[in-house]
């Protein structure tokens, strides 16, 4: 895998809507300037909005070609050093006609975002270039009053002052989307997001000892979209790497994450893996259920009792979120509930 070097003040950035095109709508094009203003003050950086960024959720969703266009431009541009996703949405795959894997391969660049964008995710790992999920333009470099101090620390660590090792924190404290969620409006701008103290921390669902591995992972609301598709890595690909995996906003229910469980182990991918991390569930209701989930596929239907699932962490769609790069070496350790990058992120 090829890792993009490290960003630095004075580098160029692009935003992309690969999914939805709402930061292009009237009432939310604020978020791009308030992540604008915030990049190239607090971090140096000079934003630019590629073409078909900005052009709305109709636009956007028609034209899956300038998707893709804004993204192959954006790589294949020189002066580009970094490209942030919008947001998510429900239909990044549709960009895969149009993607040239030689265009991101030879021109190696960090690229970030998370839920649908773990398809092109998934692109940028055929490519075999390293990408990290998490930060979206609206909604962690645009997060209203400031960006929380631990996703702050986990972008740094990652994208500005590469770790030698970096030990990837439980976060001491959550918010509730369900609940406290500040609806995006630019009247709201001043209203700062509530933070709860964190009571859980990282949690071992099963499994013992220390396995190491490369990341591979993502949104599991998105890998049936994916498979069967070129992008889809084979169950030999998936050997020894180290699964994350998170569900969306959507409250998906314990059938379906229990359906696509089985489909992975149904394709080998569950025994091809050395482990499992999952992302803390966006809505709370969920928590102690999908762990049931969990325990019960693995452990029990795929006959991998042994496998070390470490749950709750910060990754994905629950507050806050850290950044998870693709095809890192990591440490899993079992016994000490840690989880630990062994190499630097980026170069």
């Amino acid at each position: 895998m090829i890792k993009p070097k490290h960003l630095e003040p004075g580098d160029r950035v692009a935003v992309v809507s690969l999914s939805s095109g709402s930061l292009g709508e009237p009432d939310l094009i604020h978020k791009y300037y308030l992540a604008k203003e915030r990049l190239e003050r607090d971090f140096g950086l000079e934003v630019t909005a590629m073409p078909n960024a900005l052009r709305g959720r109709e636009y956007v969703y028609e034209h899956p070609e300038a998707r893709a266009s804004d993204m192959m431009q954006a790589f294949a541009d020189p002066t580009i050093r970094a490209v942030f996703s919008a947001i998510g949405g429900d239909d990044t795959i549709r960009l895969l006609p149009y993607i040239d894997f030689d265009v991101i391969r030879n021109n190696p660049k960090i690229f970030t975002g998370f839920s649908d964008t773990t398809s092109n995710h998934f692109m940028m790992y055929k490519a075999g270039v390293v990408s990290y999920y998490g930060a979206s333009v609206m909604t962690n470099f645009s997060e209203y009053v400031k960006i929380n101090d631990y996703t702050l620390e986990m972008i740094k660590k990652t994208l500005f002052e590469p770790q030698e090792t970096l030990v990837i924190p439980s976060a001491p404290y959550w918010s509730d989307d369900d609940d406290e969620r500040i609806p995006w409006a630019e009247e709201n701008m001043n209203k700062e997001r509530k933070y709860h103290p964190e009571e859980r921390g990282y949690e071992m669902l099963q499994g013992s000892g220390s396995v190491e591995g490369r990341l591979l992972g993502g949104c599991i609301d998105v890998f049936p979209m994916m498979m069967g598709t070129s992008i889809w890595p084979s169950a030999e690909e998936w050997r020894g790497k180290i699964l994350f995996v998170e569900t969306s906003e959507e409250d998906m229910p314990c059938d379906y994450l229990t359906w696509y469980l089985r489909g992975l182990a149904a394709q080998g991918i569950i025994d091809a893996v050395s482990g499992i991390i999952v992302g803390k569930p966006a809505r709370r209701d969920k928590y102690e259920p999908y762990k049931e989930v969990y325990r019960r596929v693995v452990g029990g239907e795929a006959g991998r009792p042994d496998m070390p699932i470490l749950y709750n962490v910060n990754f994905g769609h629950a507050n806050p979120i850290g950044v998870i790069p693709y095809g890192i070496m990591c440490r899993l350790d079992a016994d000490r509930k840690e989880l630990t990058l062994l190499e630097p992120a980026t170069e």
